[in-house]
């Protein structure tokens, strides 16, 4: 799999992969995506760009402001010409119309939106591959960047459905790393997708929303509990009751993973590639 091409090139928090690294990545994305087709996920494209609005409705913009990327047009009116002001490298505020649009930090997002007002059966899975964006305070090679690839595999029915799901693909993910070489842990972590102050913050007490398959210190995977917040603020409700859906979720960081992978396997591709195919292989 050798290559004269570099395998990761990385700046201001974005990453270019070379031809290694990015085999390795469409593996890895084809074997969890697998996981969700075997068990009957529907696969869907969501947009690149949400609707600040939209997101605003879910208080994201309350709950995680520090992460939030926004996109903004150039204001051209009056024949503006910001030619210049791009060789500096930075438009300041003025030259920006209001920016309406939001790069989003998650996938599963855009999967909620689009079921906005519908009603679903119960035991509806999808599966997405979203490209994801976060203002991170620091980003540090490929654990840590402003945008990323992120497959999420995501549930939406009863609660009982939900907690099936979470269980199924824990246990994937927990067997697929041990069978990959990654010596990962189970934690508990403490950024869940909707407020967690008030009553929330009893039930986050009591049954955490949240755990993450931690190796090297970086979270490569978690598996997410969002109850019934986003059936209730997004309207999508079971056509067997017609209550709010419950709905949780599996997601993969790919970039963690390579880099885990390559950390592993100390910058051999062949290894790594094999180590994943053999993997895939054993877990389905």
């Amino acid at each position: 799999m050798g290559s004269d091409a570099p395998s990761v090139v990385i700046g201001q928090g974005l990453a270019a992969l070379g031809p290694e690294a990015t085999q390795l990545l469409h593996l890895l994305d084809e074997t969890f995506r697998g996981w969700g087709d075997r068990r009957g996920a529907h696969p869907l494209t969501m947009p690149p760009l949400l609707p600040v609005a939209d997101l605003a409705k879910l208080d994201f913009y309350e709950n995680f402001p520090q992460l939030a990327v926004v996109a903004a047009t150039l204001d051209v009116s009056e024949g503006a010409d910001h030619s210049a002001e791009a060789r500096t490298g930075a438009y300041a505020s003025a030259s920006l119309n209001p920016a309406a649009l939001a790069l989003p930090s998650a996938a599963c997002y855009g999967v909620f939106l689009n079921h906005a007002g519908t009603e679903v059966p119960d035991g509806r899975t999808v599966t997405v591959l979203g490209r994801c964006y976060r203002n991170e305070d620091r980003y540090e090679g490929l654990r840590r960047l402003l945008g990323f690839h992120m497959r999420e595999i995501v549930a939406l029915g009863s609660y009982e459905h939900t907690q099936r799901h979470l269980g199924e693909y824990g246990a994937l993910v927990q067997d697929f790393a041990e069978a990959v070489g990654l010596p990962v842990e189970k934690q508990v972590a403490t950024d869940p997708f909707y407020d967690s102050s008030g009553s929330r913050a009893v039930l986050q007490q009591l049954a955490p929303v949240k755990h993450e398959f931690v190796y090297a210190e970086t979270a490569i995977s978690s598996i997410n509990v969002h109850r019934n917040f986003f059936g209730e603020r997004c309207d999508i409700r079971l056509e067997e009751t017609g209550e709010a859906v419950f709905t949780s979720c599996v997601a993969f960081g790919l970039e963690r993973w390579i880099f885990a992978l390559e950390n592993r396997y100390s910058g051999d591709w062949d290894k790594a590639f094999a180590a994943v195919e053999g993997a895939a292989a054993a877990v389905s």
